[in-house]
C-alpha cells in the first residue's frame, strides 16, 4: 500500500469514528450578541441596578473577608443567604430583580474559583479586587425575568421596562439567559440559547495549518492568509490619544471625553480582529472535515525573551481566539479539529521526514537529504497535517503559494451556519 492510499484509508476512518461519537453530541450553549436601544428614563434604571449590583458585589466580598480573617469559611449559599438582610440595609436593591441579584453572588464565586485554579496552575496572584465605581457592567437574567418579542424587536426586562433591540439575526433555539451589558456608552444584550448542533455535509478533505506573524496563516493548500495587523494599523490614533489623556486633568469632562475615544478605538480594533477571524475560521470549517493546528503555549510566547515588539504582534494576532473560534464552529459542524504537538514541524522536511535545522531569519526550507525545497510556512503546515492525521511522509512537490489578501478575508461570508459565539 502506498502513502497516499494509506492517508486516504486513514482519514475515512477517523471521520467515520469520529462522525458516531457526533451522534451522542449533546446540546451546545450559543451567545447571539445584540446591540440595545434604552431611551434615557431606561438607561437610568438600568446604571442604578448596575451601581446596586457593584455595591452587593462589594458587600459580599467584605464579609467573606472579614469571615475568612475571623477563621470561618463561608459556602456559596451563606453568601446568598445574606442578600435578604443585604436588602433591608440597601432599599435599592429591591429594585434590581432578584435572579440578577442571585448572579451577581454566583459572579463573585466564579471569580474567586478562577483565582484559585490559576494559583494552582502556578501562576502569582493577589486578593481578589472590589468592584470602583464604573467597573461593574453586566446585569445577568438567567433563565427569567425577560422576555423578548422578536416580531416586534422589543426586549422586556423585569423592573427596568421596555426598550428596542436590533435583531440583525433571528434568535433560534431554547432562550436560557440574557445578559445586559453596557460597553462605553453602548448598551448590548447577549441572548444565550440552547441549540442542537446542526452538521455540514462531508467534503472529504483534510488540512493543516500554520499560524504565524508574517503571514497570519499558511495552510497545507498552498494559501498563504495576509496577517490583518489590526492594532498595528491604529497605533499612531491610539498613542496621539493616550497622549493627550494622560495631559487632561483628572475628574474633568474632557478627561472623561478622551477617555470615551480610547475606549472606542479599542472596541473598533477588536471588531476588525473578531470580523477576521470569524470569517476565515468560517472558511476553513466549511471547507475541510478534518483540520489540525499546533497546541501552542501562547501565554508562554508572550512571556518569553524582553522582544516587547514580537509580544505585541502575537497579542495582536490572536491566534488562541482563531482556534478557539475553529473549535467551537468544528464541534457545532461535526467536523474535526486535531491539536498536534509543535516540536520540529518547522524544522523537519515534509517530504522525507528529516531533520534540517533553521533560525526564525530563514524564511525558505531547503532540506540537505532530498533536496525538497519550500516556503519554510508551508513545510510546516504539512508537518502538522502529516503529524495530525498519523500518515508517513511522501515525496511532494514544491509550488508556490497563493496569496490571500486581508480583503479577501472580509469579503467571505461571516457565518454560514447558524452558530455563533462572540
Amino acid at each position: 500500500m502506498n502513502a497516499e492510499s494509506f492517508a486516504q484509508d486513514y482519514f475515512r476512518v477517523a471521520l467515520k469514528l469520529y462522525k458516531k461519537g457526533q451522534r451522542h453530541y449533546k446540546s451546545k450553549m450559543i451567545s447571539y450578541k445584540y446591540p440595545i436601544f434604552p431611551d434615557k428614563t431606561t438607561q437610568q434604571k438600568l446604571a442604578e441596578a448596575l451601581n446596586a449590583c457593584r455595591w452587593l458585589y462589594n458587600n459580599l466580598l467584605e464579609k467573606m473577608n472579614d469571615s475568612r480573617e475571623k477563621g470561618i469559611k463561608l459556602k456559596t449559599y451563606d453568601t446568598q443567604n445574606m442578600i435578604p438582610s443585604l436588602k433591608l440595609e440597601n432599599p435599592k436593591l429591591n429594585q434590581v430583580y432578584s435572579k440578577v441579584l442571585q448572579m451577581v453572588n454566583y459572579t463573585l464565586w466564579s471569580n474567586i474559583k478562577g483565582l484559585a485554579a490559576s494559583k494552582k496552575n502556578g501562576r502569582k496572584i493577589g486578593h481578589i479586587r472590589f468592584k470602583g465605581y464604573g467597573w461593574y457592567n453586566t446585569l445577568n437574567y438567567n433563565q427569567s425575568g425577560f422576555k423578548i418579542d422578536q416580531d416586534h424587536s422589543l426586549l422586556h426586562l423585569s423592573k427596568v421596562g421596555d426598550m428596542r433591540i436590533k435583531l440583525y439575526r433571528k434568535i433560534e433555539g431554547c432562550i436560557k439567559a440574557v445578559i445586559i451589558k453596557r460597553e462605553g456608552k453602548r448598551w448590548f444584550a447577549i441572548v444565550q440559547t440552547d441549540q442542537e448542533p446542526q452538521t455540514l455535509p462531508e467534503t472529504g478533505e483534510a488540512i493543516g495549518l500554520d499560524v504565524g506573524l508574517t503571514s497570519f496563516v499558511v495552510d497545507s493548500k498552498g494559501n498563504d492568509i495576509e496577517n490583518p495587523r489590526c492594532a498595528e494599523q491604529s497605533e499612531d490614533k491610539l498613542a496621539k490619544l493616550q497622549r493627550k489623556l494622560a495631559r487632561a486633568k483628572k475628574g474633568s469632562n474632557n478627561r472623561r471625553t478622551i477617555k470615551d475615544k480610547v475606549a472606542e478605538l479599542h472596541k473598533r480594533i477588536n471588531c476588525q480582529r473578531d470580523d477576521f477571524l470569524h470569517k476565515l475560521s468560517r472558511m476553513y470549517v466549511n471547507n475541510f472535515d478534518i483540520i489540525c493546528v499546533e497546541d501552542l503555549d501562547v501565554k508562554g510566547l508572550k512571556e518569553k525573551g524582553h522582544n516587547n515588539g514580537m509580544h505585541r504582534s502575537i497579542h495582536d494576532a490572536s491566534w488562541s481566539k482563531f482556534i478557539f473560534m475553529l473549535l467551537y464552529k468544528a464541534q457545532s459542524a461535526g467536523r474535526k479539529l486535531i491539536k498536534v504537538d509543535p516540536r520540529n514541524t518547522t524544522q523537519r522536511c515534509s517530504a522525507c521526514g528529516s531533520i534540517a535545522k533553521k533560525d526564525l531569519s530563514v524564511r525558505v526550507h531547503e532540506c540537505h537529504y532530498c533536496g525538497f525545497s519550500c516556503d519554510r510556512d508551508y513545510n510546516a503546515s504539512r508537518n502538522i497535517l502529516i503529524a495530525g492525521m498519523e500518515q508517513p511522509v511522501a515525496p511532494i512537490e514544491s509550488k508556490p503559494l497563493h496569496h490571500v489578501s486581508v480583503r479577501q478575508v472580509l469579503a467571505m461570508k461571516w457565518e454560514a451556519a447558524p452558530f455563533r459565539t462572540r
